[in-house]
């Protein structure tokens, strides 16, 4: 287990981390998400003993890293893929690795195996592309078969095999009972990769609750209902707001109905007989939810032909798809 509690972290006048308290169990995959500049990568740093905190504690086994005893046997860590030896074999920079903690010379023959490897052991690693450079960093994460992992933007460089590799070892590990902590930008692989989020922003933390949960909150999740007849529509959302329930117009023959399900407002629509064309659930993405989630820090916002890229999320109108 990795455990923050009251994590502070600054640079001069500089405050990366804030005040951070959060629980990073083993069984499942917690995913890391956060604008650039919010904090996930010197949260990191201050977990693994790179950086040392201006306050609080970071403790991994409720203690520090730099405490422990053969560490790559408790903690295995992917940060920097190219951060190797480019005059080095692959097999001999996990060698080199392993004769540090005393871990069997099979065990290198074993996780070059796991990540794919094997053929190229012998190769130098400068020679590498980018996506062997991070199957070598996920081998010498593995190596010393550690409770906990972590994993700073594992899917980079890799082919859309080489991203569903990740995945499936990922979720394999944690249904081993290991801690695993991810940290990446690409939503629709976390959406399909993590159990639980964990979302900062400008040091601060956003949301600490399963993905299910974060996206349930979404604005964008509704259910959306047209009608070829305007009178009969005017008359089913007035029925719908009178419940309490969020409704908005989507256009002339369209509402958009928030809070409810669509089997409530099913039996409105046959208790008025309205006649619909279509009546579905429009449910957010991690993506959209993330957006909305991270709108207010975002630290570095684009602009292109005058207009901010990084704005409020909550001013974009939902497109109903017909």
């Amino acid at each position: 287990m990795i455990t923050l509690h009251g994590l502070t972290k600054r640079y001069g006048e500089k405050v990366a981390v804030s005040d951070l308290s959060v629980e990073i169990r083993p069984g499942r995959v917690t995913g890391f998400l956060g604008p650039n500049g919010s904090g996930k990568s010197t949260t990191i740093r201050c977990v693994l003993g790179l950086d040392r905190p201006t306050s609080g504690e970071a403790l991994v086994f409720g203690k520090p890293y730099t405490s422990l005893r053969q560490p790559l046997r408790k903690v295995g860590a992917l940060l920097e893929a190219r951060s190797v030896h480019p005059g080095r074999t692959a097999y001999r920079h996990l060698l080199a690795e392993a004769r540090t903690h005393g871990i069997p010379k099979r065990r290198v023959d074993e996780v070059l195996s796991i990540v794919g490897l094997s053929d190229v052991g012998g190769r130098r690693v400068g020679g590498f592309s980018l996506g062997m450079s991070q199957r070598l960093g996920i081998a010498g994460a593995l190596l010393g078969d550690p409770e906990v992992l972590i994993f700073d933007e594992p899917v980079n460089g890799l082919d859309p095999d080489g991203v569903r590799w990740v995945r499936d070892l990922v979720r394999s590990l944690a249904a081993e009972g290991r801690t695993i902590f991810v940290s990446s930008h690409l939503m629709s692989e976390m959406q399909l990769t993590a159990d639980h989020l964990v979302v900062i922003g400008r040091g601060r933390l956003i949301a600490d609750a399963p993905i299910a949960e974060i996206i349930s909150r979404s604005s964008v999740n509704a259910v959306v209902v047209r009608c070829p007849d305007p009178a009969e529509l005017h008359s089913l959302g007035l029925r719908l707001a009178g419940d309490r329930v969020d409704v908005r117009s989507a256009g002339e023959d369209t509402i958009l109905v928030r809070g409810v399900t669509t089997a409530y407002v099913g039996d409105r629509v046959h208790e008025l007989g309205v006649r619909v064309h279509e009546l579905r659930s429009m449910e957010a993405s991690l993506e959209q939810a993330y957006m909305e989630l991270t709108a207010g820090s975002v630290e570095y916002g684009s602009t292109f032909a005058g207009t901010t890229l990084a704005t409020d999320q909550n001013d974009r109108k939902p497109q109903v798809q017909r």
